[in-house]
């Protein structure tokens, strides 16, 4: 090889290593908080597994490749090889066992990662279910921005977030108009946010710092600009982010979330002094316009055949 050819040959090695080291880090395989830890660990023993079977099959690529090139006369020739009970045992059992083992791994890690599962502990040191209750944290994906709303404490943020650390957080997710993806890796996985539906994701925070958060799904033009900044505080600290979003001067009312309805981008973080009750129950329900009647309010009447009286109820609050 040609002294030009081989220091390009090292180059390209050198530049791939660094691309290699330079996700060491990612936040996925470095999270901080123990959802996201145990979805990591799940990642790693499937890819593990998997590695298993591909990296022998690759290797024995290459290794028959060269063993049995035209040019190798001192390889074995025989064409009328046909079977091997040896090879045959390899090659399915191993890929059995694999799969037998991933399938039990992952169904264990689907049921005890479920989103809507309340948290079973704080981390891995700290078993048992937490002994506080969690902060329930609405969510609202807009184009193109985050709105949270903390029930209660009565307030709400757009595009920032606060949590104090080891304690449990009860997310309740919906759009406003579109479909997006609610993500912040360093604390759990991703979860959708759907018009006219509610989800749920448990999580917690183990570790301080500031994360990122952001939509995983596209949205439309602003999608790429729709993050958010997720706070992991001491309670302390969490007291002041919260008496600040408190000082915030504007009341987050209907009137209010229907300016905020509007497609924007680049929307600084706002905090709403208070925040009406009943608003994400509205939104998810596809009513805060005066006048436009609940979804749960429909599903009541053509369930029951008793509209007026059920109508009335749901919306003056004397029913469930």
């Amino acid at each position: 090889m040609h002294k030009p050819m081989r220091r390009s040959a090292r180059n390209i090695v050198a530049t791939l290593g660094l691309l290699a080291l330079s996700g060491c880090n990612a936040v996925v395989f470095n999270p901080s908080g123990d959802i996201a830890i145990r979805q990591r660990d799940e990642i790693i023993i499937a890819t593990v597994l998997m590695l298993i079977i591909i990296l022998p099959v690759m290797g024995l690529t290459i290794y028959f490749a060269w063993r049995y090139r035209e040019s190798n006369k001192d390889a074995d020739y025989d064409p009328d090889w046909h079977h091997s009970t040896s090879l045959e045992l390899v090659i399915w059992a191993a890929p059995l066992l694999i799969i037998i083992f991933l399938g039990a791994v992952t169904w264990t890690g689907t049921h005890l990662l479920d989103p809507y599962r309340p948290l079973d502990r704080i981390d891995a040191a700290r078993p048992g279910p937490p002994s506080e209750a969690p902060i329930d944290v609405q969510v609202v994906a807009l184009d193109w921005k985050w709105l949270f709303i903390y029930p209660q404490y009565g307030v709400a943020s757009l595009n920032e977030m606060a949590a104090p650390v080891d304690r449990p957080i009860r997310f309740s997710i919906t759009a406003q108009n579109v479909m997006n993806s609610f993500f912040v890796p360093a604390i759990a996985g991703q979860i959708y946010a759907m018009p006219g539906m509610q989800t749920t994701l448990y999580a917690v925070a183990n570790k301080r710092g500031d994360y990122q958060g952001f939509s995983a799904n596209l949205s439309g033009l602003g999608f790429s600009g729709m993050t958010f900044t997720f706070h992991a505080t001491s309670p302390a600290d969490f007291d002041k982010w919260i008496a600040k979003a408190r000082a915030g001067k504007t009341h987050l009312t209907r009137a209010e979330y229907l300016k905020l309805e509007a497609p924007s981008e680049a929307v600084p973080v706002t905090y709403f002094g208070a925040a009406e009750d009943g608003l994400f129950t509205a939104v998810v329900n596809r009513c805060v316009r005066p006048g436009q009647t609940c979804i749960r309010t429909m599903m009541t009447r053509q369930g029951t055949g008793d509209g007026a009286t059920q109508k009335t109820k749901q919306e003056t609050g004397t029913g469930n």
